[in-house]
């Protein structure tokens, strides 16, 4: 069945331009991989209760869902989206059935993906993202117990929040060093957000009134697995070591773009030097290189909740303008508000990025530290490849398999490029994006013949 729009994601982008697009009169096909609509933001927030430690924002995410009751958005929850065809349209896949969803205008609202904290040990059992615990909290109301924060970002503060306020505080928060200073030049233009900001110092008090060990200009990570089955995390603040030991380890270094879906179309791209991230290159209502494809959200750029539903609302009104359902005159003047909100919502990102910059070490971790989880390559070993000839993305692929495994460089590719980076002294934004080949997500053959021929990739 045709929709004339389908858009990919039912976060808070994604969600928010499916009831502008269905109001102004367009058929929408929403499809989404989880069971229900929130995305990562508001995950399952249609169906908690008795869970308000997750806080008053999370809950305001319910609005969201309520607004996809409209005869005009069909919903497909549970739909993995594996291919973007020019010809046939977005191609997704449910309980092993391959589907085809054709459309003329398509939103991809895929939002963000935690970025890889490498160290020696990171990949021990006990170890994983805050961003993931947090999925658990909200999905199945599993809190950590005795566990450790260790990391930096916005997100750790409210994770922290979150566990103190159902009963399970952390054990220690160890926080990377920030920039506090160097990004004070940037306070004026944040403070336009001030609610937010205000916000954040809100977590921080609540952590600090909770009396959690605070350790603050964290390096040189290590963990390793005690006799009894537990986690060791050594590091060291200054010139004074630490050695914590911890049920769970939760570690957290921000978050960039999910691009591979936007990569696999061959999308212009540009490198956010900033955030340290490839992102799609869009115009500001979020149309991409190719006219009848946007992206609006985390996945276009870093921005909250709050930016990622003006910005899909927005990309909504332009693709109504496109369809000829809204002239330039009504679109304009209903994405003026929308504007003034993104705009304030934005208003703290600079700040952010600049406090919470990811430490080189991370970027470009010890030689032991395996960087490639799906092939079990190590760190030093892609030094040397790089310094023996393997000077790029592609390179590195057919050298050491890098990339090349289930998750399809998502856990590893900002440390590949890192590492070459460091390797050849050259800038990360000249390593990349690297070329991303459909299927995006791993499905069986049978899922993929079931749909017939499909045009050959030459590029």
């Amino acid at each position: 069945m045709s929709a004339d729009l389908v858009i990919i994601g039912a976060g808070p982008a994604g969600m928010a331009a499916a009831r502008v697009a269905a109001e102004g009169g367009l058929s929408v096909t929403l499809l989404d991989e989880q069971e229900r609509a929130g995305g990562q933001i508001y995950r399952n927030v249609g169906a908690v209760a008795g869970r308000g430690w997750l806080g008053a924002d999370y809950a305001r995410g319910g609005a969201l869902v309520q607004g996809l009751d409209h005869p005009g958005i069909t919903h497909q929850p549970r739909a993995t989206v594996w291919r973007i065809d020019a010809r046939r349209g977005v191609i997704w896949s449910r309980d092993g059935q391959s589907h085809v969803s054709p459309a003329a205008h398509v939103l991809i609202a895929t939002g963000a993906q935690e970025r890889p904290v490498p160290f020696p040990g990171w990949t021990l059992p006990g170890l994983m993202p805050a961003g993931a615990a947090q999925i658990l909290m909200k999905q199945s109301g599993m809190v950590p117990d005795e566990a450790i924060l260790s990391g930096a970002g916005p997100l750790l503060y409210l994770v922290a929040a979150q566990m103190i306020a159902a009963g399970a505080p952390p054990v220690a928060l160890v926080e990377t060093p920030t920039a506090i200073t160097h990004a004070l030049p940037k306070l004026p233009r944040a403070l336009f957000g001030l609610p937010t900001l205000i916000k954040g110092l809100g977590l921080i008090a609540r952590i600090r009134a909770a009396g959690i060990p605070w350790y603050r200009g964290a390096a040189d990570f290590r963990a390793e697995t005690t006799e009894d089955g537990r986690i060791r995390f050594d590091f060291t603040t200054g010139k004074q070591s630490h050695s914590l030991t911890c049920g769970l380890l939760l570690t957290h270094l921000g978050v960039i773009p999910q691009s591979h879906l936007t990569r696999s179309m061959g999308l212009a791209h540009e490198y956010d030097a900033e955030q340290g991230a490839w992102r799609p290159t869009l115009d500001p209502w979020g149309q991409s290189s190719e006219p009848h494809v946007f992206v609006a959200g985390d996945g276009g750029g870093i921005g909250g909740a709050e930016a990622a539903r003006a910005k899909g609302a927005l990309a909504a009104l332009a693709i109504l303008h496109q369809a000829g359902k809204l002239d330039a005159a009504g679109r304009d003047r209903r994405a003026a508000p929308l504007r003034r909100a993104l705009s304030r919502a934005l208003s703290l990102r600079p700040f952010l990025d600049a406090a919470y910059s990811v430490p080189s070490a991370f970027l470009a971790p010890p030689d032991e530290t395996i960087v490639c989880r799906c092939e079990e390559v190590t760190a030093g070993s892609i030094r040397k490849a790089a310094c023996t000839g393997a000077e790029g993305l592609r390179l590195m692929r057919t050298s050491l398999r890098t990339g090349m495994g289930p998750c399809q460089g998502r856990m590893c590719e900002t440390t590949v490029i890192g590492l070459i980076a460091e390797a050849t002294d050259r800038p990360a934004s000249t390593l990349g994006p690297g070329r991303i080949r459909t299927p995006v997500k791993p499905v069986t053959l049978a899922e993929i013949a079931a749909l017939g021929p499909q045009p050959e990739e030459t590029t």
